[in-house]
């Protein structure tokens, strides 16, 4: 289980400041040179050059870690040997040495340590780590690495600290509630891990100052009430001014927060969807 640690409030930037201590929970901080690629920055653009994305940019440079998310290899059990910091996630990487030798990584969920086995088989142990299809998975568990179809590879519960639980199984589908408190159906020949993701006290983080945040890549944030009215629909008026309609709109005119709907009403997996997820400040995680 990872912690936070505050800094002392030496300056004004520093007061609120906090880090994960990560040397209370990683094994290594070299990766596997076979197992690591370059990233390119793309500072949010696409490949017209032009902003998809805003409030990206600058930042450390990076090296992406191989993550195995398809989990090809079936029945052959393998041994943690490191855990890992990953700087392209927020959850924290196991560098697993397979039987026959070979290693990957994998996304560490919170207990797991050095020394532990784990394997992905129908008949696997239920034990964080393991992965097996829905249907072998006793209600009531806590799983993450989720597949929206067989065999496409993890899709959802991939955040630091996130988890997904099966409530139900039934005519050739599972119902799954995710962490948006959203319930959804998926296949039940679909494969999971077992357990939440690591370093769940990454939602503690404070980052304190501007530099801090320019060092993670993102860049300054304005708000829309502080600009005119042609640059956002909450800008103008004299002084400090209410945003003028009722519902809070993005800079293109279209509902966003505040407990507002904004999922795309056609979206082609909406037969998948049980219940919808609870929006506004009142939804919890666990409600």
């Amino acid at each position: 289980m990872s912690t936070t640690r505050n800094y002392k409030a030496r300056t004004a930037s520093t007061r609120h400041m906090s880090v994960i201590r990560y040397r209370d929970v990683l094994t290594t901080g070299k990766p596997l040179k076979s197992l690591t690629k370059g990233k390119k920055s793309h500072a949010g653009r696409n490949s017209l050059g032009r902003i998809t994305t805003r409030h990206q940019g600058g930042g450390h440079k990076q090296q992406m870690r191989v993550v195995d998310f398809m989990f090809a290899k079936k029945n052959i059990p393998g041994k943690v040997e490191h855990i890992e910091y990953d700087p392209t996630r927020t959850g924290f990487i196991a560098r697993i040495v397979d039987i026959d030798g070979e290693r990957r990584y994998i996304l560490a969920p919170k207990s797991l340590k050095v020394g532990d086995k784990v394997i992905t088989s129908e008949t696997a142990p239920i034990t964080p780590g393991n992965r097996l299809p829905l249907k072998n998975i006793p209600i009531g568990t806590f799983i993450y690495n989720i597949e929206v179809h067989a065999n496409g590879g993890a899709k959802m519960a991939r955040s630091a600290g996130n988890h997904a639980e099966l409530i139900a199984l039934d005519a050739g589908y599972a119902q799954i509630k995710l962490p948006s408190t959203e319930v959804r159906k998926v296949v039940d020949t679909a494969w999971a891990s077992i357990g939440e993701v690591s370093n769940d006290a990454h939602h503690l983080v404070i980052i304190g100052k501007a530099g801090r945040a320019r060092h993670m890549g993102i860049r300054p944030t304005v708000r829309g009430t502080a600009m005119n009215p042609v640059d956002h629909p909450h800008g103008g008026g004299e002084g400090r001014q209410g945003r003028g309609h009722r519902r809070q709109r993005t800079m293109w005119g279209k509902p966003s927060g505040k407990g507002q709907k904004t999922r795309t009403p056609k979206k082609y997996s909406n037969p998948f969807i049980v219940s919808r997820r609870r929006v506004g400040k009142k939804r919890t995680k666990g409600a």
